[in-house]
């Protein structure tokens, strides 16, 4: 025995998928305050809907090469002939619905820059700029949505945003750190709330 000991994780973490634990340890759960970063997950977690995270996640560098990085700027600008080109692109999912859906969705996040100034001010004014800490246990696990993901869906919606139901809203607010619902045995559950993730450039 080599006498290590293994972090305890998540037990939803799959742990014979190297990027899906990458993406928990790294990712998962730490406040995100780039406007490009929280656009990328908002589309990422759209694209999702009726699929597996993993699903999306192995598609993750097809998805950002093929909406630009995830520029709202310029993926606002998409015009038919690239809207028609994505449905032939096989590094993401080819869905009508969600490639019209992420384009407008980009037009929408402009607007909501234009209006508070960044996405950023925006989405963390909901929670007074502090990250919830739940800290679920294995017993209790985490909920589907929270009467914070139906407020936010509900605004985004009336923002003109699809694919931005409460549940969906309920994995990004995970995904981008506003809420931290690592587990209280996970190594990563800290109620101080983990270190700020940014986008790399």
């Amino acid at each position: 025995m080599s006498g290590k000991t293994e972090k305890q994780r998540c037990r939803w973490v799959p742990l014979n998928d190297p990027d899906y634990v990458r993406y928990h340890d790294q990712e998962w759960g730490r406040p995100v305050h780039d406007d490009r970063l929280l656009f990328e997950m908002l589309i990422l977690e759209g694209a999702q809907a009726g699929l597996s995270w993993s699903t999306i996640l192995h598609k993750r560098a097809g998805y950002q090469r093929a909406f630009a990085n995830f520029d709202p700027k310029k993926v606002a600008r998409f015009d038919r002939a690239r809207r028609a080109a994505l449905m032939q692109d096989a590094g993401i999912v080819r869905n009508r619905l969600k490639i019209e859906s992420a384009v407008g969705n980009a037009q929408s996040f402009l607007e909501v820059q234009r209006e508070f100034g960044s996405f950023d001010h925006y989405l963390w004014s909901f929670v007074a700029g502090r990250p919830l800490v739940n800290g679920p246990t294995a017993c209790t696990g985490v909920p589907a949505r929270t009467p914070l993901s139906d407020q936010i869906s509900k605004d985004l919606s009336k923002r003109g945003f699809r694919f931005v139901g409460t549940t969906i809203l309920y994995a990004f607010l995970q995904a981008v750190g506003v809420v931290n619902d690592h587990s209280r045995d996970c190594f990563l559950y800290r109620p101080a709330g983990l270190r700020p993730r940014r986008r790399a450039q």
